[in-house]
């Protein structure tokens, strides 16, 4: 059996889509003779929690801490809220930045490169030279955000020559909220530095997008392959709210991602159709920018609209189920054609229509296509938008089943473990 150490930083209870990908995968790596061993931070500043997830660590799993440096959570000293959203990557356009908010954003882009979690790299290399020289190791796997993680395996690979997968569960250089950090020159360079030192030194790199490989396979000559991430639950026809047509997004909308067109069309269909009136219920739940929700209330949906707040991963999945449609958006830039929310895998395995809005070439356009799970549309094409949402309306009038294909397969959590075993077998 293969023995591999995973370094990342969120761990149950970490809430939210980053600690699922390596929580799933821990989970079903054994059954491939892979041995994991997980490091993680002993005192993390998690923006959120999840106690649900403990449940989810396999029994007899070893797993290493280390203490952790959080200039977070000094910050949260001065603005709890801001220190929060800007380490949830919600950033507001500049003109709504408060002053506090541009100096916190110019300190995070400026002075904690690649990110805030930095101060942890050297504690980490030191603890586990010493781990990796007492105990015997096949490769250590690195995963980020945080991108400073990928320097811990950088350190270990220069002194130990180990093998070293990097894993990225989002880009680096070129996430949309990079442009956002108030980058000097000098920093944006090293930010590019540290990015082709990692991607020229890792033996295998990991990416969770097909525009992610691509864009990394012209930084370096190393191997780079695609595992998605995906989803963990039995596939069953599921029965939704029968008294609602329910339009659901569950996790975060921030500022950019708000689709105007959206709420006009459903603003339209309340106005023109009485039954429509009578039975739409748009229900999101997480972390709503004040942007989207003001803009939702301007076309008249107050009436119509529930906002859950942050719902535990087992609610998330119920609320899934329950619905009519599943809302998925992502902000309209070339950045984000890369960007695969991992809820996607989790509205697959749901059995309900998906209504993706994004931005052209969205890498998850070519997953729905694939899987006849929906239907994508570019944020100016409102009257496809239109006509989908008022078939499928029409069709919860009648009581009438959705064609939704079940051939995801490939998207399972246990298939996925068994691609990355592969990778760890031949590396």
């Amino acid at each position: 059996m293969r023995k591999v150490l995973i370094v990342t930083y969120y761990w149950p209870p970490a809430g939210g889509p980053g600690v699922q990908r390596w929580l799933k995968f821990v989970k079903y790596l054994q059954d491939f003779d892979v041995q994991p061993v997980v490091y993680v931070p002993q005192n993390p500043n998690y923006p959120i929690i999840d106690e649900s997830f403990n449940d989810e660590v396999p029994a007899g799993i070893k797993i290493l801490k280390n203490r952790i440096f959080e200039p977070y959570a000094l910050a949260g000293i001065f603005s709890r809220k801001d220190t929060e959203t800007i380490s949830s990557g919600i950033i507001k356009e500049e003109k709504d930045q408060s002053l506090l908010q541009k100096l916190m954003l110019y300190i995070r882009g400026n002075y904690f490169i690649p990110d805030a979690r930095k101060y942890w790299i050297k504690p980490s290399v030191k603890y586990l030279k010493n781990e990796l020289a007492k105990n015997d190791y096949d490769a250590i796997i690195t995963t980020g955000p945080p991108h400073s993680l990928h320097l811990i395996g950088l350190g270990l690979k220069k002194e130990l020559k180990i093998k070293w997968i990097a894993d990225f569960r989002d880009p680096w250089t070129q996430i949309g909220y990079h442009k956002k950090l108030k980058l000097s020159p000098a920093a944006r360079k090293k930010h590019e530095e540290l990015e082709r030192d990692v991607l020229k030194s890792a033996d295998h790199i990991i990416t969770t997008s097909f525009t992610t490989q691509k864009e990394f396979q012209d930084k370096t000559t190393q191997p780079v392959t695609v595992i998605t991430n995906g989803y963990d639950e039995d596939i069953k026809a599921h029965k939704t709210n029968n008294n609602k047509f329910q339009i659901s997004h569950i996790g975060s909308l921030l500022s950019g991602r708000n689709p105007g067109n959206l709420w006009k069309i459903l603003n339209e269909l309340i106005n023109e159709n009485e039954q429509f009136n009578d039975h739409f219920e748009l229900r999101l739940a997480g972390k709503i920018s004040e942007d989207v929700l003001g803009d939702i209330r301007s076309y008249g949906l107050s009436e119509h609209i529930i906002t859950e707040g942050y719902v535990s991963h087992t609610e998330a999945l119920k609320m899934q189920r329950e619905s009519s449609i599943l809302l998925l958006v992502e902000i309209d830039s070339e950045e984000t054609r890369g960007i695969i929310p991992g809820k996607l895998f989790e509205y697959l395995a749901a059995g309900k229509p998906i209504l993706a809005v994004g931005p052209q070439s969205w890498d998850v356009e070519r997953i729905i296509v694939e899987t006849k799970t929906g239907e994508y549309f570019r944020y100016d094409e409102p009257g496809k938008m239109k006509n989908y949402i008022l078939e499928l309306f029409q069709k919860f009038m009648k009581n009438e089943p959705v064609d939704i294909s079940s051939e995801i397969e490939q998207f399972h959590r246990r298939t996925l473990t068994k691609k990355l075993a592969n990778l760890i077998n031949k590396v």
